[in-house]
């Protein structure tokens, strides 16, 4: 991340805008896509996000890390529509295999961390997936630290129930 763009923006710096867009678009689907778990969904949550990222760049304060508020936004439009659209539960069929690659064996993990319930999920994708720590996830989703330490204790317990259970099967 430019540590420039949040003050070009601000000053209303279209060029920068533009810049930062093209940097974040594609993480920031991938992320969504993750989180809702519709790629269609997650289009319309990026949209929203870059947009109020543009009108709101005025409440944002430079001496805190850009990512974070960044995936704050992120994160709460990607619940507002997923809770809009009362989507909650897709899942990805598994085709059946009799040696898995490690590309399916990355699949099915990622199939796996996809089933989690929304409160686990969403820590577990913001730590191994994005690489945040836990005091930036408890900001991100507006939690106490110690909360978000119990998710993703939760949701990482649940994974390896989840992996055992497969691989004895």
């Amino acid at each position: 991340m430019e540590k420039r763009w949040p003050t070009l923006i601000k000053s209303g710096d279209k060029e920068a805008f533009r810049q930062f867009y093209d940097a974040y678009a594609n993480t920031a689907i991938r992320t969504a896509s993750a989180i809702t778990r519709n790629r269609e969904q997650a289009k319309d949550a990026v949209q929203e996000t870059f947009i109020r990222v543009y009108r709101q760049i005025g409440s944002y304060n430079a001496s805190l890390p850009f990512e974070p508020w960044f995936y704050r936004i992120l994160t709460n439009e990607c619940l507002r529509i997923m809770k809009k659209e009362s989507t909650y539960s897709k899942y990805i069929e598994l085709s059946e295999q009799s040696t898995p690659s490690k590309e399916n064996q990355l699949f099915d993990l990622y199939s796996l961390i996809q089933s989690l319930e929304d409160h686990q999920r969403i820590p577990i994708i913001l730590k191994y997936i994005k690489g945040f720590s836990e005091k930036e996830i408890a900001e991100i989703l507006s939690l106490n630290q110690n909360t978000v330490k119990s998710r993703l204790f939760k949701g990482r317990k649940r994974l390896k129930e989840q992996l055992m259970k497969e691989d004895s099967e």
